[in-house]
């Protein structure tokens, strides 16, 4: 929830400069006087805020890119604030409105009973069941604002707390909008911004009904249709439970509050201070471990290049397109807890019952998979892309 001080300024920038410049140019823009980090405001100075170097380059006469279209702005610039500024009205394609079968624009709206389809057949491979998580996914739904108030004590105390926050959409969020905006942008997963405005309501709308959460008294359910008019009206049961307030008017509001709250010593621990052996316990005890080596993705080497990679069209295998684009969000990555492609030992593994049993499992589901990974794939469609998943992990 927290703004940075120059939010308004770097999006204006950013809409002045031409595409492939966005990110070099309003980088520098932004950053000529000082930087706000953690709501706390470092002056730059030899080149650096705190202990990081900035670029402070002048550049002047860039003739890299082009001036985007209104119509490219329209497309891109898709934030959704809590006051409503940014939820659309109606259905939007490449920065147009969609008109519908009249020549009238088509009103962007959707149903919960359609959010659960589209949930089911795009959420829910990772997020599980009516919000309830997956391995390596958030929960979307359950908890309550009361679990909030749990403090997780110190693991090596005698009676460390045993429960914890449970942070959901109904439980954490103070914004509705904040939902809609999220899903739009971000999701889902292997294939974001594909949901059209009317999708995006109607997804919204059924996280918002298994979250139990009523607009104007009103339960949520299967026929119930949210547009921007009603999503307005939505008050999150945890929309008062952020302090300071950095959600204002003017950025910069947000960070004074943030950076008075930061400051002042009350709302810090007041026990006894301690300056050597500290610890009685096992220091192994308070240590949080990665099970996985990140080694070989932490060291790749820096490259300015920005070029698309070519793609042979005959190097494409059978299978490949469709797995990297409905498949690579859990068998690329293992902390997922999925079959990892390339992981010679985990396939062979799952082969050990017969590739027929691992036909099977594919095509109706298993664990935490639903059947063909949440997607309306045929049986041999299904066939082409786990043997292009075994091929790729001999």
């Amino acid at each position: 929830m927290f703004k940075l001080e120059n939010t308004k300024k770097l999006k204006n920038t950013l809409l002045s400069f031409g595409l492939s410049t966005l990110l070099v140019t309003s980088a520098v823009a932004a950053t000529k006087e000082s930087s706000v980090d953690g709501a706390v405001k470092y002056p730059i100075k030899d080149g650096k805020y705190s202990s990081y170097y900035v670029n402070t380059q002048e550049v002047k006469n860039s003739a890299i890119g082009r001036t985007p279209t209104k119509r490219e702005i329209t497309a891109w610039d898709v934030d959704a604030k809590p006051d409503g500024t940014g939820l659309p009205e109606f259905d939007m394609k490449h920065g147009e409105v969609v008109l519908g079968e009249d020549g009238k624009p088509k009103k962007a709206e959707g149903s919960v009973e359609l959010g659960n389809e589209l949930y089911d057949a795009q959420c829910a491979m990772c997020h599980g069941d009516f919000g309830s998580g997956g391995k390596g996914y958030p929960m979307l739904a359950g908890g309550s604002k009361e679990s909030l108030k749990i403090q997780r004590l110190n693991p090596a105390d005698e009676n460390p707390n045993p429960d914890t926050p449970i942070r959901t959409i109904g439980s954490y969020w103070p914004y509705a909008s904040t939902l809609y905006w999220y899903v739009q942008d971000s999701m889902p997963f292997p294939h974001p911004k594909t949901l059209t405005n009317s999708e995006t309501y109607a997804i919204t709308a059924y996280l918002l009904s298994v979250n139990n959460i009523t607009i104007d008294g009103v339960e949520l359910d299967d026929e119930y249709v949210l547009d921007k008019e009603k999503l307005m009206k939505v008050i999150m049961p945890n929309h008062d439970g952020f302090y300071p307030e950095v959600d204002t008017p003017n950025p910069k509001d947000g960070v004074k509050n943030m950076t008075a709250l930061l400051s002042d010593p009350k709302i810090y621990g007041t026990g006894t201070r301690c300056m050597k052996d500290c610890i009685k316990e096992d220091v192994n005890n308070l240590l949080m471990k990665i099970n996985i080596d990140l080694t070989a993705n932490s060291n790749q080497p820096m490259s300015v290049e920005r070029s698309l990679p070519k793609v042979d069209a005959s190097s494409v295998k059978p299978g490949q397109a469709d797995y990297e684009a409905s498949c690579s969000a859990c068998h690329g990555n293992p902390a997922i807890g999925a079959p990892v492609v390339g992981d010679k030992a985990a396939w062979a593994k799952v082969l050990e019952k017969g590739v027929d049993k691992v036909y099977h499992n594919g095509i109706n589901g298993i664990n935490a998979m639903p059947p063909k990974g949440g997607t309306d794939f045929s049986d041999e469609k299904m066939k082409e892309i786990i043997d292009y998943m075994i091929n790729s992990s001999k």
